[in-house]
């Protein structure tokens, strides 16, 4: 019986609705900020934040279904699923995500044993972030790895880790290439759930791969002939962006956000930095701003100013990993004061 019942059935279905809405909020529902689960013929893809969803939006396109288990303006790192969301996992045709960011989302889709699986960290490498090493800049220009990794742990305050299983930072989307490495890992998982649309995966990855590459070389282009390396952030995001473009990140608090306290010999090590580097700006995070990267801005009379870590994108209407990512660039380049 659904809304489209004969009109004489109507009353039955008012009076049965409270009953039937009461059994079914103890089932694993397949909708949650989107249609997942609904048989249109395309692919059900969870993810499980902005980043994830990109990817299989982009790559997927007309064939897929792509539901995201984090809000926009929602912590990725503190997520809560509910019920229908554990459930959503199981009937998912593809689940998108990245182990060890939101341990929640890890543990349900361990008990999820959805089919296909496409996991970020298991198409690029992780590095560790979120140790200070003193001015000894980190990046590729500094190390020389014929890989281009960085393998420094700078880039943000010592004794902070919010890091993959294996210890490494997992804000790897923040590095076109490696995001790129990931979007072919996902393109491949695609084509496995769904053999039938493989070469048109195989195209749309192929188109995006493209567009990281030139946002890679926008970045490298970009920072040419800045005065500095430094720059200062709220917490330690944006280290394997640092290390891909030969700049050092100092970070207030490590590569968790909500990693604790901040020490006033920390506070005093920034201080130095700060006018030791030359550096104009303290960044926070789009979504909030800071009172500790407030006072220190006022501290040193600094400039304020947002370097998206793209966790979550607001308005997904006008704006995307792309124009965001572009939007970081130039907050770069003011804030290194590129010639």
């Amino acid at each position: 019986m659904n809304a489209r019942s004969t009109s004489s059935r109507r009353p039955l279905i008012r009076t049965a609705a409270p009953a039937v809405a009461a059994v079914l909020g103890l089932l694993p529902l397949t909708a949650c900020g989107g249609d997942a689960g609904a048989d249109d013929g395309r692919v059900d893809v969870v993810a499980s934040f902005y980043p994830m969803e990109f990817l299989a939006e982009e790559i997927g396109g007309e064939h897929v279904d792509v539901t995201g288990l984090t809000s926009p303006g929602v912590e990725p790192h503190d997520l809560e699923l509910a019920p229908k969301q554990v459930g959503m996992l199981s009937d998912a045709d593809l689940v998108v995500y990245l182990k060890g960011l939101q341990p929640a989302v890890d543990e349900a889709v361990e008990q999820a044993e959805a089919e296909h699986v496409a996991e970020a960290t298991a198409y690029t490498s992780l590095e560790k972030h979120g140790g200070h090493a003193g001015h000894d800049h980190g990046g590729e220009e500094a190390h020389g790895h014929e890989d281009g990794h960085a393998h420094e742990e700078g880039g943000g305050h010592a004794g902070h880790d919010h890091a993959t299983e294996g210890g490494g930072d997992p804000h790897v989307w923040l590095d076109p290439v490696r995001y790129a490495e990931i979007a072919e890992g996902v393109g491949k998982q695609l084509a496995q759930a769904d053999p039938e649309h493989e070469k048109a995966y195989r195209e749309n990855t192929e188109d995006l791969v493209g567009r990281l590459k030139t946002l890679d070389d926008d970045f490298r282009t970009g920072l040419e002939g800045r005065k500095t390396d430094t720059f200062v952030t709220t917490h330690a995001a944006f280290g394997y962006l640092a290390d891909r473009y030969g700049l050092h990140e100092e970070s207030l608090s490590g590569v968790d956000p909500a990693s604790g306290s901040i020490s006033a010999a920390h506070i005093k090590e920034l201080h130095e930095i700060v006018k030791e580097d030359d550096v104009s700006t303290v960044f926070f995070a789009s979504r909030a701003s800071d009172d500790a990267a407030d006072t220190l801005a006022q501290d040193l009379n600094l400039r304020t100013g947002v370097l998206s870590s793209l966790e979550s994108v607001e308005d997904t209407g006008t704006q995307d990993y792309l124009s965001v990512m572009r939007q970081n660039l130039q907050a770069l380049r003011t804030a290194l004061d590129t010639q």
